[in-house]
């Protein structure tokens, strides 16, 4: 009886990452105006950040259906397999409910639904340590374990280069965002531990962003046991600026780990944003 792993495209990995790692991947949905795309499928990061900048449109994301998830369980009761599935925070999508609802459709019990409370690369630690445990030969019931424990280590803290797709999202009036772009506000982010989008910071001007994360990386440093990711949106500039920033004051993480941010979360931080993700410290 063999584990499968499945994960949805919130985690953004690239075809060539998801088949290396043999796990499966349901795409969510991107709609602008009347045209819908399947992350990663049809629609490619920078594909994605295209539209973005070329439509007037805000971007729609919709959660994959309960079908998209049902065949997937069916080919794993019909081999006597077991399911692990990590999945966006149920706060931000759908998409658990989805899963949720296709495991009782199937009516098959070894199937473990595991809300990652996170998204994007942060939601990549869970997965690629539900791999390696997998490919060590533990049980789902140790994997998941296991992933329950880690869940609560994860950061990830993202610096953001332009208001305008907060605004657009219904985050910030335009007055808000009008106001913000004069003083040039650039809000830093973070995920809470249910996975929420939570503002931890309002700094004026790119740099005391920096400085505000790199405050907080030496608070808590991250456990070099797992890599450190530094994130983007689109545009490399401002991540690679941060980057020589920490350089500068002490905080050198090797070779850098540069990964695109997809559409899921990319349509409401819009481009030029920049972050880190990492796993604290016990």
């Amino acid at each position: 009886m063999a584990i499968r792993i499945i994960t949805d495209s919130a985690a953004d990995y690239s075809a060539q990452e998801i088949e290396r790692r043999q796990i499966t991947c349901i795409p969510m949905t991107i709609t602008f105006g009347e045209e819908q795309y399947q992350d990663g499928v049809n629609l490619t990061k920078e594909q994605f950040y295209e539209k973005l900048l070329e439509n007037k449109e805000f971007p729609k994301t919709s959660q994959p259906a309960p079908t998209a998830f049902i065949r997937c369980f069916e080919e794993a009761k019909a081999a006597g397999d077991t399911v692990i599935i990590i999945l966006i925070a149920g706060v931000l999508s759908g998409t658990i409910q989805s899963a949720m609802v296709a495991k009782d459709m199937v009516e098959y019990d070894n199937i473990y639904i595991v809300d990652s409370q996170n998204a994007t690369l942060a939601m990549r630690f869970l997965v690629d340590r539900a791999v390696f445990l997998r490919d060590q030969g533990c049980d789902a019931e140790k994997i998941v374990e296991e992933l329950e424990a880690l869940k609560p280590r994860i950061r990830l803290y993202a610096g953001l280069d332009t208001l305008e797709y907060l605004q657009k999202g219904g985050r910030l009036s335009k007055g808000q965002a009008m106001l913000g772009n004069l003083v040039n506000l650039k809000p830093v982010i973070t995920l809470a531990e249910d996975g929420a989008v939570l503002l931890c910071g309002k700094q004026i001007g790119m740099r005391h962003a920096f400085k505000q994360i790199a405050g907080i990386l030496q608070e808590e440093a991250p456990d070099r046991a797992y890599p450190v990711y530094f994130i983007y949106a689109y545009d490399k500039k401002n991540c690679a600026a941060f980057i020589q920033y920490l350089k500068k004051n002490g905080m050198d993480f090797g070779a850098p780990k540069l990964r695109g941010i997809g559409a899921t979360i990319g349509s409401h931080i819009g481009t030029g944003a920049f972050g880190i993700v990492y796993v604290k410290q016990q």
